[in-house]
């Protein structure tokens, strides 16, 4: 089939048109600038309908389009993340109401975040979003609102996690802790984090965007094992043989994310996410374990050395 994916040009756009374009999908990335790639670019300024809209006739879409939540939680930032969301997710909006047949399948992307700061709750697709943090819920919220209306068969809403992936900022940056002797738990230790490989992460996408998929609606694209903060961190460090290290008080978490420009509550808070409609649908994980995944990782990094 043929896939317009918004937001092809961040690190897991990336991955999704490479892994699209293996299966012999068509990809053509909606871009606010060109960029040597290898697939087709059609520039779209994120806010208004142009001529752009003609790829959408009879495409599947897939809407990963946002600025990166490593930032301070300002206001300024705020607004900053939920327009970088809302307002490119709304010009699709516009754009698909003008065709005369429905995009035939809408991938839209969400986050975990939209449950806040979740404690020990188990949650599934069934679980209502929270009031806050803004930088959070309220950011998700919105980009979430902003699909509604969209001319198309089938929209699964893709409710992801932390993607552990080589070359990420996330994992990058956890590895880089564990390296340095900060490897251990990070505030309490006791939040949840709601995980998934990048390959299944992909996998996850096909399978939404597979023709006669039964998947709509609100889909939570994590693993079926979330760990707490300790647990990923104590992975962490096994993954690179290093041994035990000091916990990080949340009060150091607080002024290391001034001197990062970070927010801390991506350390702080957490969702014990479970992906209970991949699972009824019987979807099966390639990497569910997180020692295993870690360890994949590992090796695909030593492979290119």
């Amino acid at each position: 089939m043929k896939v317009v994916v918004a937001g092809g040009s961040g690190a897991l756009g990336r991955r999704l048109c490479a892994d699209l374009a293996t299966a012999g999908h068509e990809v053509v990335v909606l871009t606010r600038r060109s960029r040597p790639g290898p697939h087709r670019q059609v520039v779209c300024d994120g806010r208004t309908v142009g001529a752009w809209r003609e790829e959408l006739d009879g495409s599947a879409v897939v809407n990963l389009a946002g600025e990166l939540v490593d930032r301070r939680p300002t206001p300024a930032n705020v607004a900053l993340l939920t327009s970088s969301r809302v307002d490119p997710t709304r010009a699709l909006v516009e754009a698909s109401a003008t065709l005369d047949s429905p995009v035939p399948v809408w991938v839209q992307a969400s986050t975990l975040a939209i449950y806040g700061d979740a404690g020990d709750a188990v949650l599934d697709e069934s679980a209502p979003p929270a009031d806050g943090p803004p930088q959070m819920a309220g950011v998700a919220r919105a980009w979430e609102e902003a699909v509604v209306g969209a001319h198309a068969d089938r929209v699964v809403v893709l409710r992801t996690g932390i993607v552990l992936d080589n070359d990420t900022p996330a994992l990058d940056r956890l590895w880089g802790l564990a390296r340095w002797g900060l490897g251990g738990r990070v505030g309490p230790g006791t939040q949840w984090i709601s995980w998934t490989h990048v390959d299944d992460w992909l996998a996850i996408v096909r399978a939404a965007l597979e023709p006669g998929s039964a998947l709509s609606g609100v889909v939570h694209a994590t693993g079926p094992e979330p760990a707490r903060n300790t647990d990923l961190m104590a992975a962490l460090r096994r993954s690179l043989g290093r041994p035990a290290a000091p916990p990080t008080p949340a009060f150091l978490v607080r002024v290391g994310a001034v001197l990062l420009r970070t927010d801390p509550a991506l350390a702080l808070t957490g969702r014990r996410a479970i992906p209970a409609r991949l699972l009824e649908s019987g979807f099966e994980f390639s990497h569910p374990d997180l020692d295993g995944a870690l360890a994949d990782l590992r090796r695909r990094q030593a492979n290119r050395a």
